[in-house]
């Protein structure tokens, strides 16, 4: 399966690739608004895999080029670009492509972080306001931490919740995310639970700010 991480040189795209590079066989593709920086940041992953034993291929394009015929598209971008992001590879996107929306609207004051939802009521539901026709959406990785994700050295024991209102592209999100040792998918229901959803990832951060130790928490339903 082709995987394009839409944004994949942050923190949360640079976890995705890394672990699914290591974890199992998909093609991974790196897309940035610079091609240039997304070709840099796909030559670090080889290498830190190499530094691991493992030999794979990563590839990095501009964003639209990272979305042409992939089969998952993953927008690892801040909220406040995923609009945008999703209009420009709008004509990349083949019918059934699936796009899977990880970002969370939030808002930092000195007590900590605040879910802020878009208008639309989530970020999911405003990349599926905006997605092409035939082109399902799923929410899903928001609340996983980005640098237990990075680290390959670290092993995995955690939940992540999917919403979407296609059965089978939550299927197929939730094999993916699987594919990912010690990552557990769980159905969240359809994109009208998205927010409730979307709010753990702040909720996580500021729990973590006033526990020593668990500044890289993570959700597990038990």
């Amino acid at each position: 399966m082709r995987i394009a991480l839409l944004g994949g040189t942050g923190d949360i795209g640079q976890g995705l690739a890394l672990r699914w590079a290591y974890d199992t066989d998909h093609e991974i593709v790196i897309g940035s608004r610079d091609p240039e920086r997304a070709r840099t940041a796909a030559e670090e992953y080889e290498t830190e895999l190499d530094s691991r034993g493992l030999d794979r291929k990563i590839t990095g394009f501009a964003n639209e080029m990272a979305a042409d015929r992939a089969d998952v598209v993953v927008l690892a971008v801040p909220p406040y670009h995923v609009g945008d992001t999703v209009d420009a590879v709008a004509e990349k996107l083949d019918e059934g492509t699936i796009l899977v929306s990880p970002a969370v609207g939030m808002r930092r004051d000195d007590d900590g972080l605040h879910y802020n939802p878009p208008p639309a009521g989530s970020v999911t539901q405003l990349v599926a306001d905006r997605a092409p026709e035939g082109v399902p959406v799923v929410g899903a990785f928001h609340s996983l931490s980005a640098d237990r994700l990075a680290n390959l050295a670290l092993e995995f024991d955690l939940d992540t919740l999917l919403v979407g209102d296609d059965p089978d592209a939550k299927s197929t999100v939730r094999l993916l995310a699987e594919g990912i040792e010690g990552l557990r998918a769980l159905d969240a229901g359809p994109l009208a639970n998205a927010a409730e959803v979307e709010s753990l990832t702040p909720l996580s951060i500021t729990v973590g700010r006033y526990n020593d130790g668990l500044h890289d928490l993570g959700v597990r339903f038990r």
